[in-house]
Order: C-alpha cells, then sequence, then structure tokens
C-alpha cells in the first residue's frame, strides 16, 4: 500500500493536517497542498505519482471542480475524490463535474479511509481485468 500516494487539496490546515497525518498512519504516502495551483503543480511535476486527489469544493469559486475535470481528463488512472459541503457543490456543479462531493466536511478520517480503499481496490479489479 505505501507505494499509494494521495494528493490532499484543502486550504484549511486545521482540516488538512490531521487527516494528512491520519491517512499517514494508515500507510498512505500523502503529499499536501493548500491551493489547487500548488495541487496542480505537483501533478504536472510528475514526480510523484498521485493515484488519489482529495479536492475541498466548498470555496468559492470553481477552481476545485475546475482541477478535477483536468485531473480526469489528463491523469490517467488518477481518482478524484470531491469533498466539501454538499449543498454549495451541488449548486456549485453543473455541468463542471459529473460528479457531485463524495465528502462532506468535518472529515470523518475512516469514512475517508473507507471511501479510499474502495478506490484502490476497483484500480486492482480493473488491472485484473486488462
Amino acid at each position: 500500500m505505501s507505494e499509494a500516494t494521495i494528493l490532499i487539496v484543502e486550504a484549511d490546515i486545521l482540516i488538512r493536517s490531521p487527516l494528512a497525518e491520519y491517512l499517514r498512519e494508515c500507510g498512505y504516502r500523502v503529499v499536501e497542498a493548500s491551493a489547487v495551483a500548488e495541487a496542480r503543480q505537483v501533478l504536472e511535476d510528475g514526480s510523484i505519482p498521485i493515484w488519489v486527489v482529495m479536492i475541498d469544493i466548498s470555496g468559492g469559486d470553481r477552481s476545485g471542480f475546475e482541477l478535477a475535470a483536468w485531473v480526469r481528463s489528463e491523469m490517467a488512472g488518477c481518482d478524484v475524490v470531491l469533498t466539501g459541503t454538499p449543498a454549495k457543490a451541488a449548486e456549485k456543479a453543473g455541468d463542471l463535474c459529473e460528479q457531485g462531493p463524495a465528502l462532506g466536511r468535518p472529515y470523518d478520517h475512516q469514512l475517508v479511509l473507507q471511501h479510499i480503499k474502495r478506490l484502490m481496490a476497483a484500480r486492482e479489479r480493473d488491472k485484473g481485468d486488462s
């Protein structure tokens, strides 16, 4: 599991840091970004293979949705988990993204872990089918 790297895109360090630490304790490599631009830089650099990008979309702009759309089109095999306040996200989602938030804030760390494990299991199943 140590090869699986998760990129957490969350502006609030009081939310991002404890979640990142929890996922590290669960055996994942975690990269933290406080903004979409920082996350995009990590992804475009390519030196760290990212398996899951967890993006907070509760902010006031569409940049999180735009990052999600970019990851889905440019980063084959990288899963996206949208997080945030479901009501706000649904209001902003429109046509920008095929899927709304999967997880709401405040994060239940165990629910985040379960969601990531499901993504990893699906990835393994897809590998086995090819």
